[in-house]
């Protein structure tokens, strides 16, 4: 199952701190955890997938948020937010070394919120990729669709990966989806559709530039119009492929390329 993008809250009050966990998952978000203090924040983004943390500057215990910030990007660099009441000048200064992605004050509005969210999110996949390496691990990079000849002049679109996740745009949103959740890509025209066992997401580029850009490992082309996840292979025949609950044709001119998955005994 596809994930939606995690987010770690780092706020010492307690009511506000669930405020905004409900108003994150209203706006579509998931809350990996919360905590109140340094020590708690890093527990909780080496135990969880954190894609974006959230902190307040005024925290609990020894180090405060723009501490804590440094040693959270230590552990894992992620884009981060300061969502604070703090406005004052040696504040923001301070901040401004541990560079975040936005600084918001208190009282916030959640589509100030959600913007920053986004934004951050694209931004921070924008800036850790000046190259993409087919050897390099833990890596982002970002597809710059609009580079593209056949791209449609109308079209914004973009797909961030980062690690063994991309990010694809849906209804003015990043929607995050593990790689290793989608079964199979199907071309539709100037579309290529991206199936996982519940969903189907739509992006307007062609399935090869999806499999050249994104270097999908474990992806392999059996028919003009398709690409499956060759780890949720069912089973198959001389002219079909089941993955999971679909059924994908295997054209002739890719079974050799099929085959070259498989060790024969």
């Amino acid at each position: 199952m596809e994930d939606r993008i995690n987010i770690l809250i780092v706020e010492d009050e307690g009511l506000v701190a669930m405020e905004l966990e409900e108003n994150l998952v209203r706006e579509g978000y998931d809350v990996a955890d919360i905590a109140d203090n340094c020590d708690d924040a890093c527990d909780a983004h080496r135990k969880h997938q954190v894609d974006l943390i959230l902190l307040d500057v005024n925290i609990k215990g020894r180090c405060d948020g723009i501490e804590t910030a440094a040693r959270l990007m230590q552990i894992k660099e992620v884009p981060f937010i300061y969502l604070t009441a703090f406005t004052d000048t040696a504040t923001i200064e301070r901040a401004k070394h541990t560079f975040p992605a936005a600084y918001l004050s208190k009282p916030y509005q959640v589509t100030n919120l959600t913007i920053a969210i986004e934004m951050a999110l694209h931004n921070f996949a924008f800036r850790k990729a000046p190259e993409p390496k087919p050897a390099e691990e833990n890596r982002m990079h970002v597809v710059d669709w609009e580079e593209k000849k056949e791209k449609p002049a109308d079209s914004r679109e973009s797909i961030l990966a980062f690690n063994n996740s991309i990010f694809v745009k849906q209804n003015y949103k990043f929607i995050k989806i593990d790689i290793d959740d989608i079964y199979y890509l199907e071309a539709d025209s100037n579309y290529t559709y991206i199936y996982t066992i519940e969903n189907k997401y739509a992006i307007r580029h062609s399935l090869q530039n999806v499999m050249d850009k994104l270097m999908l490992s474990n992806f392999v082309r059996t028919h003009r119009s398709y690409a499956i996840n060759i780890n949720h292979l069912t089973t198959f025949n001389d002219s079909f492929i089941s993955i999971g609950k679909y059924e994908i044709p295997l054209g002739r001119n890719y079974k050799e390329t099929f085959f070259k998955y498989f060790n024969f005994l």
